[in-house]
């Protein structure tokens, strides 16, 4: 066999032309599917999909990308307020892997497979029957029960969708225990009849729920009459053909292309690869895989595939990732970052326990077919196991992924899959994943306390306590350019790393005290109006929890305001939320553990499109639904909400808060917070550094000093401005969402995470990112000032835009490959 899959000719064709089966519906369907045969009483033809990463071999990115895109439709469908309240269930064991990629699409999403593994000392949360398969008991064995319990959308992901009858069965099972209002069912290709389609929707009525479909691709496959005994005397006659045969009415085809299990001379013998796999974090959703599990593999995945690489022989062109029956998801993550990161040819595909016929034809889906004894010790007891298009595909090497449950004697025996494998390529290597068993997580005693000044920041210790870690002694800064190519690329997250401070011209600090000195009467204005709304509405007696690091000035500000106006002496910490990886879930123990969660508010500086404010809610919400701890309220109060995110604010003005201006300097010499798994463990609070050296520039008592100083002249308005802001609705528009996501597309930058709204979001841009343009609002005034000097410094276009409803705008680089700095991309030296 040359190809698996052979672009020339449709990998249908064999099948179509001797059963006369063929597929009708949408033009990409040919190149989604190809047709095999297999021994099954209820369905002789087997649909081969080319992106699934199953039966035949694809690029990791090809694969994954197709269940982002559907989880991205999903999420469209749901629309953000109930995309964040959906749970994904994908079927055991060949949408395992796609499954979780639509999760990954929809975003902070937990996921959850089915599975015919079952798992001593966890019962079953609900099972259901696929009855066209070979192998029918589906479990759900979700590690905490009340996964599968919410009133939020139900996601469930297949591979294909034939008749809808695995879809109505798990239905039925799961609407009788916990009644849902909207499902959503996801395929990647829909194949449904018309007498299918219409018993779902009767379905759907006769339970009251709302119930949608979304595909990659949809049409039907047109049988003719009597294909199945056809198909029957097709395989019998290709069987006695070829070099093996079935006992009458046995389950475990066999096909003229089983490929020999010996090659010429001895095999090599395999390797293995020691992944380091992080301590604890599921191999996958078999027990269920949280938005927090996902941000641990996330940090993790570059090192792992890295190893993997490292292990590789040199000038292995062509490499295979194989993972393991239902273990799809990890082996396609590491073999796609490993595709990222090499400039070898990677694909992915798993081994299966669907049994099908080879027949080496470029008109036919399965060209090989290795066979192999079961090593996992299945419920069902010994039998065959299958990998099909590896042999002959021209492997350099060969990856296997297995969990440990698989690590067994059959798995090296010498009729075993990994002697298989090397009696056909060159080169194996076996990297073996944990097995995830369930079981209450072991916590330290107690969490440290809170780190304050002056060992930790310039505030005065009673002003904040900061539930981080001191990682000032590791080496953090990376340059702009290399963290902003990294980021964009997707092999680091911004949380890993540090962009080296900013060190201000004199210039530049001119600007920072005359907009300090212009402003800090309107900053002490708004601390005041947001300080009395949050004591009015949401605690008399508040605990002030900053989302560091640019919430925690503000909250260091409203302490100071109800100690001058109410003589208050108020609690303040600062935790660590990182947008895409949620809030310090041992920072909100700690402090659950300490204070009645109710009174805790928390804080920050401004809204700008409102993704933290959604962050944190979402984080909440995983937090109190793992740890049974009740009572947060995820609302935060800042001190300007130009997007119009939140309820609770001093001001909806965007306008210059100086504490933007600067880094570490007007922040107590702290850095932004950390997040990587080598240095943060799952018992540890997040990190961050105290930049001890820069004292000589550290201006946060200035800044603090300044805006407190205008408390008493601001008194008497802030009464007024509070009784107008608690009789007004203030329900969040988020207008300011809505114009990132025109601007996004208006400038073909097609992702708003690189659209940074408002003054002190456009600040950072400057500071830190790799900025393209900078939009401002036609009039912008002295605002604007140091937005100015750093555009000018950097090279960055200034443009004036009559309708925003922001000051300005940041843009980030759209395509940013290292010196793409300013609009022309030539780099420009500060």
């Amino acid at each position: 066999m040359k190809n698996a899959v052979n672009d020339e000719v449709w990998s249908g064709s064999w099948v179509a032309e001797r059963l006369g089966v063929a597929l009708v519906g949408d033009d990409g369907l040919p190149a989604l599917l190809g047709l095999a045969l297999r021994r099954n009483p209820k369905r002789a033809h087997l649909l081969v999909s080319n992106v699934l990463g199953k039966h035949v071999p694809q690029s990791p990115s090809v694969v994954y990308d197709h269940g982002l895109r559907l989880g991205r439709r999903v999420r469209d469908l749901l629309g953000e307020e109930e995309a964040a309240t959906a749970v994904v269930l994908g079927y055991a064991e060949t949408a395992t892997g796609l499954g979780h990629a639509v999760a990954d699409g929809l975003g902070r999403t937990p996921y959850l497979h089915s599975t015919r593994r079952p798992v001593p000392g966890v019962a079953p949360a609900g099972g259901f029957e696929e009855s066209h398969s070979h192998a029918t008991s589906h479990l759900l064995l979700p590690e905490d029960p009340a996964l599968l319990a919410g009133e939020g959308p139900l996601v469930l992901v297949d591979d294909e969708f034939s008749t809808g009858n695995t879809v109505l069965n798990t239905i039925r099972d799961l609407h009788e225990r916990h009644p849902r209002r909207r499902y959503v069912v996801v395929a990647l290709v829909d194949m449904r009849t018309p007498g299918d389609r219409t018993r779902l929707e009767r379905f759907a009525g006769e339970i009251g729920a709302r119930v949608d479909l979304v595909a990659t691709a949809s049409g039907t496959v047109r049988l003719p009459e009597g294909v199945l005994e056809k198909g029957r005397e097709l395989v019998a006659r290709c069987e006695s053909a070829g070099s093996g045969s079935l006992p009458a009415g046995g389950a475990h085809a066999a096909g003229p292309h089983d490929v020999p299990s010996g090659g010429p001379g001895r095999a090599n013998q395999p390797s293995r690869v020691d992944l380091h796999w992080p301590a604890g974090l599921p191999d996958g959703g078999r027990h269920g895989f949280t938005p927090a599990h996902r941000a641990r593999l996330e940090a993790a995945l570059p090192a792992m595939a890295a190893r993997i690489g490292d292990a590789l022989p040199a000038g292995a062109r062509r490499v295979l990732v194989l993972g393991c029956e239902e273990l799809m998801y990890a082996p396609l993550r590491l073999a796609h970052q490993l595709e990222r990161a090499t400039d070898a040819e990677v694909r992915f595909s798993t081994t299966t326990r669907s049994p099908v016929l080879a027949v080496d034809d470029p008109g036919y889906a399965i060209r090989t077919r290795l066979v192999f004894p079961a090593h996992d010790d299945p419920a069902d007891g010994p039998g065959e196991r299958y990998a099909y298009n590896v042999a002959g595909g021209g492997f350099d090497a060969v990856v296997a992924v297995v969990d440990s449950v698989a690590d067994t004697p059959a798995l090296h025996a010498p009729d075993g899959l990994l002697a298989r494998l090397a009696a056909h390529a060159p080169h194996v290597l076996l990297a073996v994943v944990p097995s995830y068993v369930p079981h209450a997580p072991e916590r330290p005693a107690m969490l440290p306390e809170p780190l304050r000044g002056p060992a930790f920041s310039s505030y005065a210790p009673e002003e904040v306590g900061w539930l981080l870690q001191d990682l000032s002694a590791v080496t953090l800064e990376a340059p702009t350019e290399e963290r902003e190519e990294a980021i964009q690329r997707g092999g680091a997250h911004y949380a890993e790393s540090l962009p080296v401070e900013y060190q201000p011209s004199e210039r530049y600090q001119e600007l920072f005290h005359a907009a300090l000195e212009v402003s800090a009467a309107r900053i002490a204005q708004a601390v005041g109006a947001v300080t009395e709304t949050v004591i009015a509405e949401r605690s008399p007696r508040p605990v002030l929890v900053s989302l560091a690091r640019a919430g925690t000035p503000v909250g260091v500000l409203m302490r100071r305001w109800a100690q001058f106006r109410h003589g208050l002496d108020l609690p303040h910490y600062a935790v660590s939320i990182v947008r895409g990886r949620g809030i310090d879930a041992n920072a909100l123990r700690w402090l659950a553990d300490r204070h009645d969660p109710r009174d805790v508010v928390f804080v920050d500086g401004w809204t700008g499109k409102g993704a933290i404010t959604r962050e944190l809610a979402g984080a909440v919400e995983e937090f109190e639904a793992t740890e049974g701890i009740s009572g947060f309220d995820p609302e935060i109060a800042v001190l300007a909400d130009p997007g119009s995110c939140v309820r609770t604010y001093g001001t909806r003005e965007d306008f210059l808060i100086p504490s933007a201006c600067l880094n570490s300097t007007v922040s107590g010499l702290v850095s932004r917070t950390v997040l990587r798994a080598d240095l943060v463990g799952p018992h540890d609070f997040h990190g961050a550094k105290f930049y001890r050296e820069l004292a000589g520039a550290d201006v946060s008592g200035i800044f603090l000093d300044a805006v407190s100083a205008r408390f008493p002249e601001v008194a008497d308005s802030v009464g007024e401005a509070v009784k107008e802001l608690l009789a007004a609705d203030r329900t969040p528009t988020w207008a300011g969402w809505r114009a990132v996501e025109r601007i996004s597309e208006e400038y073909g930058i097609h992702d708003v995470n690189l659209v940074k709204p408002g003054v002190g979001e456009t600040t950072r841009v400057l500071l830190r990112r790799v900025p393209w343009k900078i939009l401002a609002r036609a009039g912008a005034g002295a605002d604007l000032d140091h937005v100015r000097l750093l555009a000018g410094q950097r090279g960055v276009p200034v443009e004036e835009v009559g309708d925003l409803p922001y000051t300005c705008v940041g843009l980030i680089h759209p395509e940013y490959t290292r010196g793409a700095t300013g609009a022309d991309g030539r780099a420009v030296n500060l």
